[in-house]
């Protein structure tokens, strides 16, 4: 049998048992070894998604790693056993934007899991196999569920293009932030410097790799300094700051989306500074690659950023923990 949590409309939701999924061709059949929570699947409760985002009733859970059960046909079977992770877009890879690897941006119309699609919040996943990316032997599942907001990062980073030397700020130190500051410290920054206001982050923010931690009203003394800016906190204000933090010449790229949509960003520094601005929606096939081999190699160590874990049937208190100031990253766990 297989237990899920059914959020039927926004903000009604209950826990289920079925039968146990089988995997068709080309599927694999993934147990459920921990799923994160994040803003997206607050949103998804609260009904506050964009329009053609989400589409009730659903099982959430996009962020999640567990263990193949059973393959369908045409997959490997060498693949059962294996700990894994999965994209989440189900895209057509038909479009122009999927055959030139822009599998985020598909042109076939959103689809993804935890949102159109069943998701991990329940004890077994059902999803194509070409999605899977296979772990090294032994990993952390649990620290391998915050791969999915690592593959965004990694999406970021990949726009920017960090060099050796770089000056590089942070906005924002929540898992973003903090999955920013692993990679980033990798790429041997001359200096890595972060700003969020809870002051709580400083330490995680450090142990992360980040070499001064500043509050947001610090940033206007230190306007155009930074060769690298990444935005990760999608509050009122941060796009700007990120965008007056980079100095002359320099690259800016935008995680967070904004809750206030008439947030303005100062385009007159974008063009006397000849900035580099990206921003970035989900991940691609090739970003996942990277954050899933910076975790097999060590370089990404996610585990201390998880704050709680809590068993399936606390949803709703999953919920309201992960959108709380104390919390980090929040789990699921069957």
């Amino acid at each position: 049998m297989n237990r899920s949590i059914l959020l039927e409309s926004p903000g009604s939701w209950r826990l289920i048992t079925t039968d146990l999924p089988e995997p068709g061709p080309g599927e694999a059949l993934v147990k459920v070894s921990a799923a994160g929570v994040c803003g997206s699947d607050r949103e998804l409760h609260a009904g506050t998604r964009p329009e053609g985002f989400a589409a009730y009733p659903v099982t959430p859970g996009h962020e999640w790693s567990g263990t193949v059960a059973a393959v369908g046909a045409g997959v490997d079977p060498a693949l059962a056993g294996s700990p894994v992770v999965g994209e989440g877009y189900r895209a057509c890879l038909a479009c122009d934007n999927c055959r030139t690897g822009d599998t985020n941006l598909c042109t076939g119309g959103y689809d993804e899991t935890g949102f159109t699609r069943p998701g991990a919040f329940a004890d077994h996943l059902l999803l194509p196999a070409r999605l899977l990316h296979v772990l090294a032997p032994g990993t952390d599942l649990r620290a391998a569920a915050l791969l999915e907001p690592a593959a965004v990062v990694a999406a970021a980073l990949r726009k920017v293009a960090p060099r050796p030397g770089d000056s590089v700020a942070v906005v924002g130190a929540g898992t973003l932030g903090a999955l920013s500051l692993q990679l980033l410290a990798a790429s041997s920054p001359a200096e890595l410097t972060v700003f969020d206001p809870r002051g709580e982050r400083e330490r995680p923010a450090l142990a992360a790799g980040a070499t001064t931690f500043h509050p947001p009203e610090a940033a206007e003394r230190l306007t155009g300094r930074f060769d690298v800016v990444v935005e990760t906190a999608g509050a009122a204000g941060t796009a700007r700051t990120g965008v007056a933090l980079a100095r002359r010449g320099g690259r800016v790229v935008l995680t967070g989306i904004p809750g206030d949509p008439a947030d303005a960003v100062p385009t007159s520094l974008i063009v006397t500074r000849n900035l580099t601005l990206s921003s970035v929606f989900g991940a691609t096939s090739a970003d996942w690659t990277y954050a899933v081999r910076a975790f097999n190699a060590g370089i990404l160590a996610p585990e201390p950023l998880i704050t709680h874990d809590l068993p399936l049937e606390d949803y709703e208190e999953a919920l309201e923990l992960s959108g709380s100031s104390t919390a980090g990253k929040v789990l699921l766990h069957p």
